[in-house]
């Protein structure tokens, strides 16, 4: 038995907040390439079920490397970085000159070099018969007529045929346009 006197010392609980911090250092070290994925995998599995913060501390002691004021610093280094490529995105997108989707009609628009076509393209890396828009049975389909540079939709290239709709991004060879409703 113990006296009064004596005091018992239990270790320090771990807290979600703690175990929260760790899985994230842990996250953060394998997406900067710091823990193989075999690594990354053993560390979490272990900080699930540690009991202890020193537990904690032991898988995660190689990762803290950074101060508060570094990781403040290089947040925000990364989050303008992420905003700039955003907003290139956009701006390239936006610039894009329209595709209107043409009348529905009993024959498909056909998109090419050649004069013939309703829609002439002339572009050195537009087929003479690129491709064809079709609307069938209420949607809008595009189809690739064997061009050499090839069409996309949404930066896929197009095999045979595909549906479409206004807003997608398509390409005839190196010409790029967004389909518009009107």
């Amino acid at each position: 038995m113990t006296s009064p006197s004596e005091s018992h010392t239990y270790p320090a609980r771990l807290s979600d907040a703690d175990r929260d911090r760790a899985l994230g250092l842990l996250r953060e070290g394998a997406a900067q390439g710091r823990l193989s994925h075999d690594t990354f995998l053993r560390r979490m599995e272990l900080a699930l079920v540690a009991r202890r913060p020193d537990e904690l501390a032991a898988l995660t002691a190689d990762l803290r490397t950074e101060g508060r004021w570094s990781q403040r610093v290089f947040g925000a280094v990364e989050r303008v970085s992420a905003f700039t490529v955003r907003l290139g995105r956009a701006w390239r997108a936006e610039r894009l000159p329209k595709l209107l989707l043409p009348e529905p009609g009993p024959y498909p628009l056909r998109i090419g070099r050649d004069p013939a076509n309703g829609l002439r393209l002339s572009h050195e890396t537009v087929s003479r018969l690129h491709a064809e828009l079709a609307l069938d049975r209420g949607l809008w389909v595009l189809r690739d007529l064997g061009s050499t540079n090839g069409t996309t939709v949404n930066g896929r290239r197009v095999t045979g045929s595909v549906v479409v709709q206004a807003g997608d991004l398509v390409s005839f060879g190196q010409m790029a346009f967004r389909l518009s409703a009107r």
